[in-house]
């Protein structure tokens, strides 16, 4: 059975989540050696990325024709958005690199799962896959518990030789975050 649910498009009275001070902390963290497997194929661990990169982070990409999670997906603040987030990081992709940044894409999602989104989406950029929330718990990212699953709540970071230097959260609109973060890099 298809379901009409356009994963691509936000609506408009999409809720806004709040800053409830969970990710206060990552600033200034290390990161920990943690390799996680990458919609590339290989195990990438962010620790030892030399120089600059983006990590956003995310709960979860809907796939076309399929219902979202919980009924009420769109009502949960943060939770809805995550194709037009990735899209919008890819679109962007070639700027980020033009700075010197790389990016990751980061869920809990299985690799099977975030594989399918990279070849439909034509992603230039490493989906990670922390489907055992090891870097989750390590950096005590907060995170969203809903229809039984342990999805990341969306946020951002920069990092430089493996230090968070910067934190975006809470994300929102999630379809204008990467916009706004080159422009903070650029300018």
């Amino acid at each position: 059975m298809s379901y009409g649910h356009d994963i691509y498009t936000l609506p408009p009275d999409l809720p806004r989540p709040v800053d409830d001070g969970r990710a206060r902390h990552l600033a200034r963290t290390m990161l920990p050696s943690i390799p996680l497997e990458a919609t590339t194929g290989e195990r990438i661990d962010l620790s030892t990325i030399p120089g600059r990169a983006v990590v956003f982070a995310y709960p979860r990409t809907g796939q076309p024709g399929q219902p979202p999670l919980v009924p009420d997906w769109d009502l949960i603040p943060g939770a809805r958005g995550c194709t037009p987030e990735t899209c919008a990081f890819r679109d962007l992709a070639k700027d980020f690199g033009v700075l010197g940044v790389r990016v990751f894409g980061l869920s809990t999602q299985e690799s099977t799962h975030q594989r399918e989104l990279a070849e439909r989406l034509h992603l230039p950029f490493p989906v990670l896959s922390d489907a055992d929330r090891a870097l989750t718990e390590a950096l005590r990212l907060p995170t969203l518990t809903i229809g039984g699953h342990v999805l990341l709540a969306r946020l951002s970071w920069l990092q430089s030789d493996g230090r968070i230097e910067r934190v975006w959260y809470p994300v929102f609109p999630p379809d204008r975050h990467a916009s706004e973060v080159l422009a903070s890099l650029a300018g």
